[in-house]
């Protein structure tokens, strides 16, 4: 009997890079959920900021009802009120970015997955189709030898 060959996958490289490309895709996805997250964070850390700001200019002008209230001083906390909506303003870009990032991330992941995913199916096809062919080439082998079995008890 003659031994068939072992299946070889001929696209296996390229099955590879797919793999390689999924599992990058895959871990560029979670650093960027990872940044989404902190810039979650961050804005709300700044919007907590800028609560407890506003507070404090309610709480200054509400004191100053019966007082002289301190120009300056309501002046800088105005400042400073506008600064942290700054970086409120700066921080919900950053967050869209962040989103449109983790988006973008995801359309690549499943582009990439489903590349690797049509190359995974084609190497099991081919590989039971290698099979079958396979088990044939050894059912003629074995009915030959059968064959010659016969012949040789008939003679």
């Amino acid at each position: 009997m003659s031994t068939a060959p072992s299946f070889r996958f001929r696209l296996e490289r390229v099955r590879a890079l797919r793999q390689r490309t999924e599992d990058l895709a895959r871990q560029e996805l979670a650093h960027a959920v990872v940044e989404l997250t902190a810039s979650h964070d961050r804005l709300r850390a700044v919007e907590y900021h800028l609560e407890q700001a506003r507070d404090g200019q309610r709480l200054a002008a509400g004191e100053s009802e019966g007082e002289s209230v301190d120009a300056t001083e309501l002046l800088a906390r105005q400042a400073f009120i506008e600064h942290v909506e700054a970086q409120r303003t700066m921080g919900m870009r950053e967050l869209e970015r962040h989103e449109a990032d983790v988006a973008n991330r995801n359309a690549q992941l499943g582009l990439a997955a489903r590349e690797h995913r049509m190359l995974e199916r084609l190497k099991e096809r081919q590989h039971a189709e290698h099979t079958r062919e396979a088990a044939r080439r050894e059912d003629r082998q074995l009915d030959e030898i059968a064959l010659e079995r016969f012949r040789r008890s008939a003679a």
